[in-house]
């Protein structure tokens, strides 16, 4: 030990110093590798599914513009060889409008009347001086042969399979139970007031149903009266007569 302290000590300080940093320097750069050798595997492990994922995804992309490139074609060559195809699409177009303003399906601002319908003042446990279903329909029905176009209550749309039900102290509309006061929008010609008063069933209502029994029964003629669409699920059914029974003598 003595023997190889004295060497130490009879070498020059530059090369102890250098010979100290060049093993410092081995030492970092060993360790760096053995760090890196793990991270350098696990990168090229995961890159090559990474590309191949990338790659299909853009096969399936070129394979889609071409595919609509070629839809594109077809509908341009059947519009060329039809000539009334033009014409065919847009009255079709134009019928369906009209079925989905038929069926409410369409939000509707136009010129009409709001109405708020309430329970009389103190109605208490009177049930005659509430408003029920019947009272509704009453003044919808109304409104409808006044040439009302859209009707809608409480926001919601009323159209030919709406049903006005009495559950408890609330009115079912569309499966929406609402609570008074009832907020009834029409929409319709700019004399549907005139209308609705000079008809002889609504004058009968009001003065059967609403003064004897203190509804209050409120109103406004308005230039923009928006009445919402329909937002329920359409579901239609029909019965059709079974060909084996009309058989039958």
């Amino acid at each position: 030990m003595s023997t190889f302290l004295e060497r130490m000590r009879a070498l020059p300080s530059w090369q102890v110093t250098l010979t100290g940093a060049l093993f410092v320097l081995g030492f970092l750069i060993a360790a760096q590798l053995a760090a890196e050798g793990p991270r350098i595997r696990y990168t090229s492990q995961e890159r090559t599914p990474l590309i191949e994922t990338a790659l299909g995804l853009q096969r399936r992309q070129d394979a889609l513009q071409v595919q609509i490139l070629e839809l594109r074609a077809q509908l341009a060559a059947l519009e060329a060889s039809e000539p009334g195809s033009e014409a065919i699409v847009r009255e079709l177009n134009a019928a369906l409008d009209r079925a989905r303003l038929a069926g409410g399906l369409v939000q509707i601002t136009g010129p009409g009347i709001v109405f708020r319908f309430e329970d009389a003042a103190n109605s208490g446990s009177v049930s005659d001086g509430l408003v029920t279903s019947h009272d509704i329909r009453s003044l919808v029905g109304e409104l409808w042969l006044a040439g009302a176009e859209a009707i809608s209550i409480n926001g919601e749309r009323v159209t030919t399979a709406t049903a006005v039900l009495d559950i408890g102290n609330a009115v079912l509309v569309n499966s929406a139970y609402l609570a008074p006061p009832y907020e009834i929008r029409a929409v319709g010609p700019s004399d549907l007031y005139e209308r609705l008063t000079g008809s002889a069933g609504f004058v009968d209502f009001i003065r059967g149903r609403v003064e004897p029994y203190g509804l209050r029964l409120s109103f406004a003629e308005l230039d923009d009266v928006t009445v919402a669409a329909y937002a329920g699920t359409v579901r239609s059914r029909y019965a059709r007569p079974d060909p084996a029974a009309s058989a039958t003598p």
